[in-house]
């Protein structure tokens, strides 16, 4: 229902009539018809991009032009374009000729507004020399991003780019260093360079297509089926976040009772500690409207992270997965979650974690792979958070990786257990071969070590949870306790920057 929604949003949105042209008519009745003339000409060419047979090119490879997004993108009518008329300085190989000369270049440039907040916005333009990137494409694009500075304000890059104008040489490198699915790739050197610098043959959808990036190297977040859905989802992304840094978590009007009880997470959890289960639900149940964008959903699985609400109040959410690697932190998720915890304090936006992870993934891929080092990435970003924390064990919480995932000893604001964590070393089973090894009754010392560990009261007791409570009673408290935490202020001692383990 709500992909139809926002499709029939997006076909409005289409469907407008671009308002440059309505508006490039102004009178202007002080200068000579011919400036007016060339005024319009100038608009008309900017507006048509490489020209129609270009602009057909792209729509039967099942791709919008840069202006078409823009328009999905923004709130009808909010597009104020900038640098309309600025065009390429290149004078060599032939590109001083008229026929080379687009007004506006490869990028289409402005501000507008999404569900009325303020954005900017470069959209690369292909239909103009494949949307490679010129001085005066990076020079428009820096532009708009100074002036989003100034006023507090995102930036939102559609690219849609073949990489530096050739014909430019070092002037268009010197750009890239100012500005920093089956219809996308991105790598660093395409297969014909691959082919003769390593004789690899490989494709462009396996060096760089969408499932490339989004399953095995992590360098895209999402992957759409086109355009239009791509955009969509753009557009619910940006609601969760703040305009900039300067900016609490946003805020909307909320129809979900804080205090609403969740009665189906107290059978959730299955007995069987070995049991596979799926921390989405527990997410979807707990968090506002069952709403939950998640980040990265196909690399790195066993770890989930996205952005949710909690009474109406944007949050963070990470959480082990059980259903994959048994929720175990490796290399990748360290990184994976890393990143979004840094992220998210980084813009003022309250981190929930829910736990269930049994240890870090052993073997030696991992070891070789400074599983170590990874991981402390995770540990440092969480100690170095200073939003509000509040975690809730759900299962297992066991060795260095019970400390890795928000724990008090990472100064959590606020941890629960709930009655089936079992807080402890390693498990039973692996603890009872270490300590009873060679011992005659192995079950009953098992069963001991259950009674002792596996069990959420070593860690009440030693304040290491501030509260065991029931499942269904999650929502409330994490509302209620984000409520209090509104006001936490923390202060650092000043340092030039801080010292990851990158």
């Amino acid at each position: 229902m709500a992909a139809a929604v926002r499709a029939a949003a997006a076909g409005a949105r289409l469907r407008g009539v671009p308002s440059a042209l309505r508006t490039a008519a102004r009178s202007l009745c002080s200068q000579p018809a011919s400036v007016n003339e060339r005024i319009e000409n100038k608009r008309r060419a900017a507006l048509l991009g490489g020209g129609q047979r270009r602009v057909d090119a792209q729509h039967k490879r099942g791709k919008l032009t840069a202006r078409e997004r823009i328009r999905l993108l923004l709130d009808p009518g909010s597009f104020i374009e900038s640098d309309m008329f600025v065009e390429h300085r290149c004078a060599d190989f032939g590109m001083a000729a008229d026929k080379n000369k687009f007004p506006g270049d490869s990028v289409v440039t402005g501000r507008g507004r999404i569900n009325g907040r303020l954005v900017y916005v470069f959209s690369q333009d292909f239909t103009v020399f494949g949307g490679s990137l010129s001085g005066a494409h990076a020079q428009k694009i820096c532009k708009i991003m100074d002036q989003a500075i100034t006023v507090g304000a995102p930036v939102i890059g559609l690219n849609d780019s073949g990489g530096a104008r050739i014909q430019e040489g070092v002037e268009s490198l010197a750009g890239y260093a100012d500005i920093f699915l089956d219809t996308s790739y991105l790598f660093i050197t395409g297969p014909d360079v691959v082919k003769s610098v390593t004789n690899e043959d490989v494709t462009q959808e396996e060096l760089g297509g969408a499932k490339t990036h989004t399953t095995m190297s992590g360098v895209a977040h999402r992957a759409f089926e086109n355009d239009v859905d791509a955009l969509c989802n753009v557009r619910e992304f940006f609601n969760f976040l703040p305009l900039s840094n300067q900016d609490p978590a946003p805020i909307r009007e909320c129809q979900d009772p804080s205090d609403r009880l969740v009665p189906e997470l107290d059978t959730i959890v299955p007995l069987e500690s070995t049991k596979a289960y799926d921390m989405v639900d527990i997410i979807h149940a707990v968090v506002d409207e069952r709403e939950f964008f998640e980040i990265m959903p196909n690399y790195a699985k066993n770890i989930i992270v996205g952005f949710a609400r909690m009474n109406g109040r944007t949050v963070g959410i990470i959480g082990n997965q059980p259903k994959v690697a048994s929720g175990c932190l490796d290399i990748n998720s360290s990184v994976k979650g890393a990143r979004f915890v840094r992220f998210c304090d980084a813009f003022n936006i309250p981190l929930i974690t829910f736990v269930d992870v049994p240890g870090f993934l052993p073997g030696t891929a991992q070891e070789y792979g400074g599983i170590i080092r990874h991981g402390a990435k995770l540990l440092y970003a969480f100690a170095e958070a200073t939003v509000p924390k509040v975690t809730v064990i759900t299962r297992k919480a066991y060795g260095g990786a019970y400390d890795v995932m928000s724990s008090k000893h990472l100064c959590g604001d606020t941890n629960y257990a709930w009655p089936t964590a079992e807080i402890a070393v390693m498990g039973a089973k692996g603890a009872v071969e270490i300590i009873f090894k060679g011992h005659e009754n192995v079950e009953a010392a098992q069963a001991e070590y259950i009674d002792k560990f596996a069990n959420p009261f070593p860690a009440a007791v030693r304040g290491f949870v501030d509260d065991i409570i029931q499942p269904s009673a999650t929502r409330a408290r994490i509302c209620c306790d984000l409520d209090v935490l509104v006001s936490k202020k923390v202060h650092r001692p000043w340092r030039k920057h801080a010292n990851i383990p990158l």
